[in-house]
């Protein structure tokens, strides 16, 4: 009979930690930049006749909801409706695109994160309509039309200031690759106006669309409707609260 051998614990075995994406990006965040992608560059391929149809019935035309004669010259019927959402999916061109889809990636994947794909598209929606309708106030009859996505993305951001900054939140001290970072209970309004970060990102924002609405109108293929970035940004503010999923505690 041989010998009893010593017991020896097993070598784990090594494994290779999982290899962590580049790019974690939510979905609908994913889906909504290749549909602005694909969009644009479907315009670069069509004739100007064609393009310049597209520009009819989906920017927001101002005078469409005047009383002037050109008015009759422009698409009526479902056009007027779903144009205060549909311009936000055109653009000037590639730069001003790149941009938007920037800020898109850096503020709209945190209401992605909260809101989910759904909620998310009726929020971009929304903010855009919201643009859309102060630049109509300011600006009625105006026979200019206005594309781009900037007014709803100014609403994702301002949606975004209301939790990033919050304890635990992304920004918060909280970690960007823990969902858990994006469910916590939102700021009040006067809480975000005392919380300095919050007021310091405003100050950076605010002078950004100064500096693109004074001098950024050929980089962008146009002048810079920088209203309805305002008007995207305040409804984003109001709209949050009223469509936020988490329940803010007592």
């Amino acid at each position: 009979m041989s010998d009893p051998q010593p017991w020896t614990p097993p070598v784990p075995q090594q494994t290779r930690p999982p290899a962590v994406p580049m790019f974690n990006l939510p979905p609908v965040i994913v889906a909504f930049a290749a549909i602005l992608t694909g969009i644009h560059v479907l315009r670069q391929f069509v004739s100007q006749d064609v393009d310049f149809e597209i520009i009819l019935q989906f920017a927001f035309w101002p005078l469409r909801y005047s009383d002037a004669p050109l008015a009759a010259e422009l698409p009526q019927g479902g056009a007027d409706v779903w144009s205060f959402a549909s311009y936000a999916f055109l653009h000037g061109g590639w730069e001003h695109l790149i941009f938007n889809l920037a800020w898109m990636v850096a503020f709209g994947s945190a209401i992605a994160q909260r809101f989910g794909a759904f909620s998310f598209t009726v929020f971009f929606a929304v903010t855009a309509a919201g643009g859309a309708l102060l630049h109509l106030a300011l600006h009625p009859g105006q026979d200019i039309p206005v594309i781009g996505a900037s007014a709803a993305v100014s609403g994702l951001t301002s949606g975004a200031l209301m939790f990033v900054f919050q304890r635990g939140g992304p920004l918060g001290g909280g970690h960007r690759s823990n969902p858990a970072s994006y469910l916590v209970p939102s700021m009040t309004l006067a809480e975000l106006l005392s919380n300095a970060r919050v007021r310091m990102f405003f100050l950076m924002w605010m002078g950004l669309n100064l500096v693109f609405g004074l001098w950024a109108g050929p980089v962008f293929g146009g002048d810079i409707a920088w209203e309805a970035h305002v008007g995207g940004f305040v409804t984003g503010l109001i709209a949050f609260p009223l469509m936020d999923p988490v329940r803010r505690r007592a």
